[in-house]
């Protein structure tokens, strides 16, 4: 099988598809973008292969583009036939495991999107402050909301799966985790599990090289 081609950027969200690769074995070439946010030939260049021009972007073994990391996660799982990561459908863990994904990809990881870079969304300079603020504190709310739902000694319980991985990377991000430690200790304590898996050390080394 042609290895997959992995579109990404160290410490963005590439690296919750590449640590999913490297847990289920795959062969990929990492494909390294610029900042989209401030190169635009960057931009151009991914916008080539993604109208979005975000990350990640994986392209498949047959030629196929496939984006947005919740989307990956499943078909990587249906595509090995594995459900090491993602609960089969009689598993008693899928409801709850593709509830939370969603819930994390589709209200949490947004806010990154605006906060980011704010003044993408917001014409008005003295607004821009203001609006990661109040994107930075809505963060904080819905990270409680999942604190509130997450196992021991992941998120499912006894069983692993890719949402430890997001755990592990999104934790990383705004607010950072000092905030988790205090806050949210499930979640901490399932990123710092995850951070310790012998498979991904190589993953988390590339993409937080300084720890």
């Amino acid at each position: 099988m042609a290895p997959f081609t992995l579109y990404g950027r160290t410490g963005w969200g590439s690296a919750l598809v590449e640590a999913q690769l490297t847990r289920l074995g795959l062969d990929y070439d990492f494909r390294p973008v610029g900042d989209v946010f401030k190169d635009e030939a960057a931009r151009v260049a991914l916008a080539a292969v993604n109208p979005l021009a975000q990350v990640p972007t994986l392209v498949l073994p047959d030629g196929a583009i496939m984006t947005e990391s919740a989307a990956i996660t499943l078909h990587l799982a249906d595509l090995t036939g594995r459900d090491d990561l993602v609960p089969g459908p009689a598993a008693p863990e899928r409801a709850a495991f593709l509830r939370w994904l969603v819930f994390l990809v589709a209200n949490i990881y947004p806010t990154f999107t605006y906060g980011d870079e704010p003044e993408r969304f917001v014409a008005l300079e003295a607004a821009r402050r203001p609006f990661r603020e109040a994107a930075d504190a809505y963060a904080e709310r819905l990270y409680r909301v999942v604190e509130g739902a997450a196992g021991a000694p992941f998120f499912l319980g006894e069983r692993f799966s890719a949402l430890d991985i997001y755990v592990g990377v999104m934790t990383r991000w705004r607010p950072k985790r000092p905030w988790f430690a205090r806050n949210a200790p499930r979640l901490h304590a399932i990123a710092t599990r995850v951070d310790a898996m012998p498979d991904l050390a190589g993953v988390w080394a590339r993409n937080w090289p300084d720890g």
